[in-house]
């Protein structure tokens, strides 16, 4: 009887050990354990990088396809999601706001969550999702009508859902949310609709609001429902009313860093585009802003582009990582330029290009971390008095407003020391328009067309070192990259819009592997352990904002067929 109670005890434990779900502590040690992929960029830093070695360059020749899962339907359009991998389940977000729940192993579809989007959403650039977050026995997920929906991982039922902001004023999400000690933390999109950015966190098992904090300076945060203090100085740098529409969105989500507590958002344009019309820095926008995690306050931030005329937005994500003894931020701005940050104090350590081609500014002066603005190359003011009113002095300028980088997240290898950057080369005509606010509309007051650099290229990876600046090996691409990296051992794998996921040597950049999946590749790959093998995934489906937003680009791509397929590949034994 004894040891039939015993037995019984020991075997209730291990269900409950089964079943506890994702913790904090597991969130914690994502980059480190490769069995399974809990967050977005392989652990909250951002870093994108796996020890696992089995797939390497001498046996890459035998990684075969081993299932392929469609999102079936007609609704494809662009394909940004990063898997996660936990417990033998993949959860994968589709475009349309959809997410699936899929065997890892043979690809066998659990279950579905299709949300059904009301009339009137403006996602700016595609109906695309970037991914989903897990914890305990949740995942957790966002929707084009800004919404955050949290679901049981076994059934797909829906535990908990909460509203992030109006939809009908231009508000939307796209990202993957962060989860930090019990807190999922979550951005908002819409910077082209005068918006007001925010970063908000909830209870991860009840939903429940616990703080907010704008990323437009001037207005409230909320801590527990109490004030907890306005953002920066009402009309500091924003005259007038202007911060009131001020954009400054948070759609790129963000990463934590658990040495200095602090999360790390990468901030939008400010609204309209004109800036002639919002005089001064307009913090936050165009910015990195660190966020202690406790007290939802603003504890650094740096201004990559002050008073920004360009949509160069500052939106990317802010990667951690140890240089000389000393714990860093790496971030690739849409702006052209690569910046090293204290990741404690927000100091600039160093700042270079990383495109061939900055024609807003000269470069970035790092006594004071500002950029060294070329006043010419400011689209002109439509009131002054050589304009028209209608239309003001065009230029053109590089990067283009889709940036040397833009939602393809970079990643970084602790084994080279190097950041592996989907860059592009393109510039753009723009120029300045008369714009008032009204809800839920466009607010530009900008006109632009895209227009690319070069003959034979447009994208390029590109192998960087921080402390220097220098490029280590490139490999072109001649249509955009608009698809994230992943550094696996000695292994990059990244994705091309011409349906290509490619493999190279990281430190020497020769290309070593590649596979056709029939649609462009606009999403991050990801990889982990099951049963001893390892595993390597993407989603392929071409879309995203360049088809929509690229002008001539736009059409020497346009031959590129949409998809919507998660591919997974193993060693063939």
């Amino acid at each position: 009887m004894k040891r039939k109670l015993l037995s019984l005890l020991v075997m209730m434990a291990a269900a409950q050990v089964a079943t506890a779900g994702v913790t904090d502590k597991m969130l914690a040690d994502d980059a480190t354990t490769p069995g399974d992929v809990l967050t977005w960029g392989l652990g909250t830093q951002g870093q994108r990088y796996s020890p696992l070695t089995d797939i390497n360059e001498k046996d890459i020749n035998r990684l075969t396809p081993v299932w392929a899962m469609s999102f079936g339907g007609e609704k494809q359009r662009g394909q940004e999601s990063q898997p996660l991998v936990y417990n033998g389940k993949m959860f994968v977000t589709a475009s349309y706001s959809r997410i699936f729940a899929v065997d890892a192993k043979t690809g066998k579809k659990l279950w579905k969550y299709e949300h059904r989007l009301p009339e009137g959403i403006m996602p700016c650039c595609d109906v695309v999702n970037r991914g989903a977050a897990l914890y305990d026995n949740l995942v957790i997920f966002g929707t084009l009508d800004a919404q955050i929906i949290a679901l049981d991982q076994d059934t797909g039922k829906i535990v908990w859902k909460d509203k992030i902001a109006d939809y009908q004023a231009g508000y939307s999400y796209t990202a993957a949310p962060l989860v930090v000690d019990g807190l999922v933390i979550t951005g908002n999109s819409g910077g082209e609709f005068g918006v007001v950015g925010e970063v908000q966190a909830r209870d991860a098992k009840t939903g429940k609001m616990v703080w907010t904090r704008p990323t437009v300076e001037g207005h409230m945060g909320y801590l527990n429902g109490k004030e907890n203090g306005i953002s920066g100085t009402l009309n500091a740098t924003w005259p007038g009313e202007t911060w009131k529409t001020g954009g400054g969105s948070t759609w790129m989500g963000g990463s934590y860093d658990a040495t200095t507590g602090l999360a790390y958002f990468g901030t939008s344009n400010p609204g309209p585009w004109n800036s002639h019309v919002r005089q001064g820095d307009n913090l936050f926008t165009s910015s990195t802003v660190a966020i202690n995690v406790k007290t939802g306050k603003i504890a650094w931030h740096y201004q990559g582009t002050p008073n920004d005329g360009w949509d160069f937005d500052g939106v990317n994500e802010f990667i951690t990582f140890d240089m000389d003894g000393k714990r860093m931020g790496a971030k690739a701005d849409r702006n052209g330029f690569f910046y090293v940050i204290d990741a404690k104090t927000g100091k600039l350590q160093n700042a270079f290009p990383f495109v061939t081609k900055q024609t807003w500014a000269t470069g970035v002066d790092l006594k004071t971390g500002r950029p060294n603005f070329v006043p010419e190359n400011r689209p002109g003011d439509p009131t002054a008095p050589d304009a028209d009113g209608k239309k003001g002095k065009a230029v053109f300028a590089a990067p283009g407003f889709l940036g040397g980088k833009n939602q393809m997240p970079m990643a970084y290898s602790p084994k080279t020391g190097l950041f592996y950057v989907p860059s592009n080369e393109w510039g753009m005509e723009i120029w300045n328009e008369p714009i008032t606010y009204k809800k839920g509309a466009a607010f530009l007051g900008a006109g632009f067309t895209i227009k690319p650099l070069y003959d034979d290229y447009i994208g390029s990876l590109r192998a960087i070192d921080p402390k220097t600046g220098k490029i280590a090996w490139e490999i072109k691409n001649e249509a955009p990259l608009w698809g994230g990296v992943l550094v696996a051992g000695d292994l990059v794998f990244w994705g091309t819009p011409e349906g290509y996921l490619k493999a190279a040597d990281a430190k020497t950049g020769k290309e070593v592997w590649k596979f056709q999946t029939g649609s462009g590749v606009v999403a991050p790959p990801i990889t982990w352990t099951q049963d001893g093998e390892q595993y390597l995934s993407v989603v392929s489906g071409w879309g995203g904002a360049v088809p929509l937003w690229g002008g001539e680009v736009a059409k020497k791509v346009n031959f590129l067929e949409q998809g919507g397929t998660v591919w997974t590949f193993k060693l063939m034994k």
